[in-house]
């Protein structure tokens, strides 16, 4: 595989495509750095250390690239988009207008993509503005775990949080429009790219963090159980059942058509990583609640149950988010009615099953059994570090406390780059080169 990385430089449109690429996103890990105007940098620092403590601020800092404890211009990171994306697709199962948009095709899907943006940017003006109040309050217990007052905000004045408010969102409709010019003029899905380059940017200092506080022998066993998943989400990924097809002959005229076998794949893991994204997202709406009410109870819960990867409370609702959204992206990207209609339209049939409303019933069941161990699989993942963290007595606390959120990060990371490799895979195909997967 390695002695194909050159292909990709080989071909103009490619390499201009990849460079563009990682053009953008070292643009975004720049922006992660800028601060907002009228920052204490001094309070920045201690924030900083009180997010390696673990609670809601990791969980905030890991989808921000640490852009958010730096209270940076993309200190939002791109989750508010993420967030709209997934009330656009819940309401488009109970609001008939936007489900008449998704099966318009190119027009609804731009009609939907409009609205999606005008909601990313109320989402930003409501979290910055949280964010605006909750970092001037010095005895709030989510920026100030140590017991020193945290004021990232002195000047607090009415121009001042406007001009915060307006930075934060600014920079969040700016990242949404580098993450759609990666999908149109890059290589690869703009929004995942811009999420892997934010959980990639913890890896160096989860692995330092390990590294100071159980030495030589835990940071061999990190990495080694990093690789380990590494290797084990690309097995599964590339996992399929192909449900085999055939198609009857036709004369029309004097020519035959049809009497070929085909085969519909069916990935073990068909929603790939947006699972993972999603149920994060959902845990993400709780603890910006909790920064933002004034109820301490609620505040203090969030922080020391959901936002610990540690927690029985972690391990149940993040598992059955996870499970849930599995099922709920398989469900909108694979339709058996709609497939098993296609099949009948082009005069096709799954040897053994009648064309119709037993060949639909016959592709849900298939895809109900398959979606169960991937949803498992990535649900392992996502928690296995955690799990083996407390084995080894690896404490959540100091300076190591985002370590239980590797697992997250690997699978996000992994399933980015293994989609990103495919297509430039099939670019390099295409073009009578030799690919990097067999």
């Amino acid at each position: 595989m390695l002695a194909n990385i050159p292909n990709m430089f080989r071909v103009a449109d490619l390499r201009t495509k990849i460079l563009f690429t990682l053009a953008v996103l070292a643009l975004y890990r720049l922006g992660s750095f800028i601060p907002a105007p009228g920052i204490d940098f001094a309070a920045v620092e201690l924030l900083r250390q009180n997010a390696n403590q673990g609670g809601i601020l990791a969980v905030l800092s890991l989808f921000s690239g640490s852009a958010l404890t730096q209270f940076a211009v993309f200190a939002l990171g791109i989750m508010p988009y993420i967030t709209a994306s997934i009330i656009m697709q819940i309401l488009g199962v109970v609001i008939p207008k936007i489900e008449q948009w998704q099966q318009q095709g190119a027009v609804g899907q731009r009609k939907i993509t409009q609205w999606t943006r005008y909601l990313t940017i109320a989402i930003a003006v409501i979290q910055s503005t949280s964010f605006a109040f909750l970092f001037h309050n010095p005895s709030n217990s989510i920026t100030n775990s140590g017991g020193t007052g945290i004021d990232l905000l002195p000047n607090f004045t009415p121009a001042t949080v406007s001009l915060v408010v307006l930075t934060l969102t600014a920079g969040t409709a700016l990242l949404m429009w580098m993450g759609e010019l990666i999908t149109q003029r890059g290589i690869g899905n703009g929004m995942s790219l811009i999420i892997f380059a934010s959980v990639v940017a913890s890896f160096p200092f989860q692995g330092l963090a390990v590294y100071e506080e159980n030495g030589t022998v835990a940071l061999i066993v990190f990495i080694l159980m990093i690789l380990f998943l590494v290797a084990a989400i690309v097995f599964v990924e590339q996992g399929q059942r192909r449900i085999p097809v055939s198609f009857a002959k036709r004369v029309v005229g004097r020519k035959m058509y049809g009497g070929q076998n085909t085969y519909i794949p069916l990935k073990v893991n068909q929603s790939g990583v947006i699972p993972i994204i999603f149920a994060s997202s959902v845990l993400y709406l709780p603890q910006l609640l909790a920064v933002t009410l004034p109820w301490e109870g609620f505040r203090n819960w969030v922080n020391d149950e959901l936002s610990r990867p540690d927690s029985p409370y972690y391990y149940v609702i993040f598992g059955a988010l996870i499970v849930g959204f599995a099922y709920f992206y398989t469900a909108i990207t694979f339709d058996p009615a709609k497939q098993a209609d296609t099949i009948r339209k082009q005069g096709g049939f799954i040897p053994g099953i009648r064309p119709g409303p037993q060949t639909e019933r016959y592709l849900a069941k298939v895809l109900a059994r398959i979606t169960l161990p991937g949803a498992l699989f990535i649900l392992a993942i996502a928690l296995v570090p955690s799990i083996f963290m407390q084995i080894m007595g690896w404490g959540i606390g100091g300076s190591s406390g985002t370590f239980g959120f590797v697992g997250i990060s690997i699978l996000i990371a992994a399933g980015v780059a293994l989609e990103t490799m495919r297509q430039i895979d099939s670019q390099l195909t295409m073009r009578n080169y030799e690919g990097f997967l067999k």
